[in-house]
């Protein structure tokens, strides 16, 4: 069942003129979540080719990973800087976390449609965006890890990392449940995007989004030829060695 059917979701009337234009102004590589369509069809059959040991995609002899640089192009986000990469403190409670902790996700609703303040109504609206769309736990319940995050983004710190590594994340878990273990082979569309994966090539590929025009890349730590990715419920790891083409490197 969706969050939609639930009731935890963020109604029509919560977004008017003035909380859009105000929204954009204040949480540029945000929104653009909200524009994007999402084919459930094809994500169903691309999770099954998620390969958990490399966090990648594996398509026969292909592989792609989705990557920081892609992530920072698609929401907007300016050029990374180590200093401001997210990493959760340790045993640190503001008023802020220690209120969201306990507050549920119809509280917020409330504080959107009832606050005087519109700033301040747009700063409840994202964060119930990265909650519900971004960082999907729990369903009625607001993540204190979730709220950490969004308090230091006035602090400029960037939030790609997290995201990523929250893809990673939730990849790696519907592989493990075995979620999707199995493709369904009641639905034509499902079928097709089966077939057409199975047999991707490397001249079917588009290595590197025309979008993409990265000046410096990410690929290593230290001397691991891996990075870790810190994310808000832990770190995963992350191997853009594997898909240098992306890049047009070869």
């Amino acid at each position: 069942m969706t969050q939609r059917e639930k009731g935890d979701s963020l109604a029509e009337e919560y977004w008017n003129d003035e909380v859009r234009h105000l929204f954009y102004s204040n949480y540029e590589d945000l929104p653009y979540l909200l524009d994007m369509k999402i084919d459930k069809h094809l994500f169903r059959v691309l999770t099954q080719f998620w390969n958990p040991a490399y966090s990648c995609f594996t398509f026969g002899k292909v592989d792609l990973v989705p990557t920081i640089e892609e992530y920072m192009a698609l929401l907007w986000c300016s050029k990374i800087q180590v200093d401001r990469a997210y990493s959760r403190p340790i045993n640190v409670l503001t008023f802020l976390k220690k209120l969201m902790n306990i507050i549920g996700m119809s509280d917020l609703k409330d504080l959107i449609l009832a606050h005087p303040d519109t700033k301040k109504r747009v700063d409840v609206f994202a964060l119930s965006i990265y909650d519900l769309v971004v960082f999907p736990k729990a369903l009625g319940h607001v993540d204190e890890a979730v709220t950490d995050l969004f308090d230091r983004l006035d602090k400029r710190v960037t939030p790609v990392t997290a995201i990523l590594a929250e893809t990673f994340r939730s990849l790696n878990a519907c592989r493990k449940a075995e979620i999707v273990a199995t493709p369904r082979r009641d639905d034509i569309l499902e079928e097709k995007w089966m077939t057409i994966l199975q047999n991707l090539q490397e001249e079917d590929i588009e290595w590197r989004a025309y979008w993409l025009l990265p000046n410096e890349i990410l690929y290593r730590c230290s001397d691991f030829d891996w990075v870790p990715l810190l994310g808000i419920w832990g770190a995963v790891r992350y191997a853009p060695l594997l898909v240098l083409r992306q890049y047009r490197s070869r």
